[in-house]
């Protein structure tokens, strides 16, 4: 099942149940990039069309498993000017995921400050992909890479920067917020190319920012630039911060990331 006909299966009720798909594994749960993108699907229809997502934060409670899950809904307050809206995800009874989307509209500011980072990221032909085999996780088959920056996971590589570029393998959809938290969250953590051989880590929680609308004239088979930046590691967490860009190195997100790791 291709990440939007997933998306497609949610509608307007502020509480429903859908189908969690098969083929999307990491490890031992379902990608993480998926389910928060059903959270933000879900919580996107009871947002004003007037009011633009500027912050999505992720907690990823338990594993969620492919097969039925329930989709609850609250909006904990609607403004004139800013909306929050919780989002959770249950499975067997139990809360799995829960996130808050703040959506805001945009007014007249005497602040304005919009240099944003600059993409310095190697052109695709100086890193390598991650290969399509069955030894890496399922969800990472539907996309491409280009590891530009840093190292390949498991190479005990110690740089602070990991990343590179991304796109879908099979999708060729007008880009929106809930095909780019696939994209960015396919990244594996920045912490892993630290590590000499394989062991677990995932996300604890994650928030992404949006410093604009995200184009939807951009495709999601379209190349876009990710790098990721260790601030902190130790004791088995990591925090680290993300950009993205687009392909023409355009800021559309700032990403932070909590990370555990088994190793």
């Amino acid at each position: 099942m291709l990440f939007t006909d997933v998306l497609k299966q949610i509608d307007q009720s502020a509480e429903q149940t859908i189908q969690l798909p098969e083929g999307w594994g990491q490890g031992r749960a379902l990608f993480g990039g998926i389910t928060a993108a059903i959270a933000w699907q879900h919580a996107h229809h009871g947002a004003s069309a007037e009011q633009a997502l500027r912050a999505f934060t992720v907690s990823f409670v338990a594993p969620i498993q492919p097969g039925t899950a329930v989709l609850k809904r609250r909006v904990l307050r609607e403004g004139k000017n800013v909306t929050q809206i919780a989002v959770e995800i249950e499975q067997n009874n139990a809360v799995v995921l829960a996130a808050l989307a703040s959506y805001g509209r945009s007014r007249p500011s005497a602040v304005r400050v919009t240099d944003t980072p600059t993409a310095q990221v190697p052109s695709r032909e100086h890193g390598p992909g991650f290969p399509k085999i069955a030894a890496l996780p399922e969800f990472t088959h539907h996309y491409d890479y280009s590891v530009a920056v840093g190292g390949l996971p498991f190479t005990g590589n110690k740089s602070r920067e990991f990343g590179g570029w991304m796109r879908y393998s099979n999708e060729q959809q007008p880009m929106t917020i809930g095909l780019l938290l696939g994209l960015v969250d396919a990244w594996p953590p920045a912490l892993l190319p630290h590590l000499s051989e394989p062991a677990p880590a995932s996300s604890l929680t994650w928030t992404i920012e949006f410093p604009e609308p995200i184009d939807s004239q951009k495709s999601s088979h379209d190349w876009w630039q990710y790098v990721a930046y260790i601030d902190y590691a130790a004791d088995g967490y990591g925090h680290t911060h993300a950009h993205i860009w687009d392909d023409h190195g355009k800021l559309v997100a700032i990403s932070r990331q909590t990370v555990t790791v088994f190793g």
